[in-house]
């Protein structure tokens, strides 16, 4: 993953938590297309229990991140309290877990995020596999944006059969979590004519069916939600993420 590091023979323990926590920030970034700030803290007591691949506690936060499927988020944040790593695969630029651990987690997504999720081709692809009457069905300039009220609004262009013949569908909804994993667009309310409450319910139906968090995790990792806020047009998932192994860059 990197270059080879080393740190000398008469390096101090108390030079040993900087070289570990920049190794794991080498490691994070390279699972990201683009960051604006990472921040990573490693905790531990005596600190020359790292040398033995012992980790009392680990912060990380990142900010203005973006993904390599296209997703971006506004912030990022995972805390846990206990960590076991080799020690040895430092040496080499790698971070490799000796058990799998868990950690709070805390995503905070605006309405410029949550737009460009939806425009962005790992989700529209998936979109497309719906059709209407017969015929494929193209989203474009979907829109997104948080009520006062905490739901959530999302407005798009479907585009089927010829391309003049296009549709606005307007949704209104709740948000919800299915199993602490699964995005549920509740109570929904739907906008325009028959033919747009139409194609509104099979949007509605298929993004309840496409939005597992599994899939949008990266390797190794499995994130469930416990709280969910809607406030000040951002969407702002409370939850644990699960993790079998550290992350490895793919491509």
């Amino acid at each position: 993953m990197f270059a080879n590091l080393s740190i000398p023979m008469n390096a101090t323990a108390q030079g040993v938590d900087q070289f570990v926590s920049k190794v794991m920030t080498g490691a994070i970034a390279a699972l990201l297309k683009r960051t604006e700030k990472l921040d990573v803290r490693v905790r531990a007591e005596p600190v020359a229990k790292l040398f033995h691949g012992s980790i009392d506690g680990f912060d990380f936060i990142g900010q203005g991140l973006l993904m390599h499927s296209g997703l971006q988020v506004d912030r990022m944040e995972f805390y846990l309290q206990a960590l076991s790593i080799d020690f040895g695969a430092l040496l080499r630029g790698q971070v490799q877990l000796r058990q799998s651990t868990q950690s709070s987690m805390r995503v905070v997504l605006t309405e410029e995020d949550l737009t460009a999720a939806f425009n962005a081709s790992f989700l529209t692809e998936k979109l497309q596999q719906l059709s209407y009457g017969g015929q494929p069905l193209l989203f474009e300039k979907t829109r997104i944006s948080i009520n006062e009220d905490q739901f959530l609004r999302m407005q798009s262009w479907v585009y089927f059969g010829q391309v003049e013949q296009m549709l606005e569908i307007d949704i209104t909804a709740r948000l919800d979590f299915k199993g602490r994993r699964k995005l549920q667009f509740v109570e929904v309310t739907y906008g325009g004519d028959q033919r747009a409450i139409e194609l509104g319910q099979m949007l509605t139906r298929h993004v309840n069916n496409l939005m597992d968090l599994d899939q949008f995790s990266f390797d190794g990792m499995k994130r469930r939600v416990d709280l969910l806020r809607l406030k000040d047009q951002q969407l702002t998932p409370y939850g644990v993420a699960y993790m079998e192994k550290f992350p490895q860059q793919h491509g």
